[in-house]
């Protein structure tokens, strides 16, 4: 009875773990469900919008300008912020906020991407932090719920 029991406790820890890396897999390289918070991508994105990332583009170097991108926050490794492509690496940005006079222009470098919010007036983004390491995209956003 006890082996019997132990077999038990063995084959449903052993089925967890391997269904456990399978959720893992998929989530890591082939997307999820993301509830987006915050006014910065308003209107395009509302807050507590749900929202579908796809990773495979990440990781194949498919990231172009105007998509809308999950990303490691550079100022909290613990969130993530969603926020539109505006420039790859090469291009020239503009790099003031739209209120300036006098407008300010820069080169995204290699291996960075430049995110601003669609709402300008209410966004934190590069123009705060600069361009962001393309290795801290988490996915691309491609269906909003």
């Amino acid at each position: 009875m006890f082996r019997n029991a132990l077999g038990k406790t063995f084959r449903f820890l052993g089925y967890t773990v391997q269904y456990g890396c399978i959720a893992h897999c998929a989530f890591e390289y082939l997307g999820g469900i993301v509830v987006c918070s915050g006014p910065s991508m308003e209107p395009t994105i509302q807050n507590s919008d749900i929202v579908f990332s796809e990773n495979l583009s990440r990781h194949f170097y498919c990231i172009r300008k105007g998509d809308i991108v999950i990303v490691k926050s550079p100022n909290d490794p613990k969130s993530n912020i969603c926020k539109r492509v505006i420039g790859l690496e090469g291009d020239k940005v503009c790099t003031s906020n739209p209120s300036d006079f006098l407008k300010s222009h820069s080169y995204v470098p290699k291996g960075h991407v430049w995110l601003e919010g669609d709402n300008l007036r209410n966004s934190t983004d590069s123009r705060y932090y600069g361009p962001v390491p393309y290795g801290l995209i988490r996915g691309r956003i491609w269906l909003k719920v």
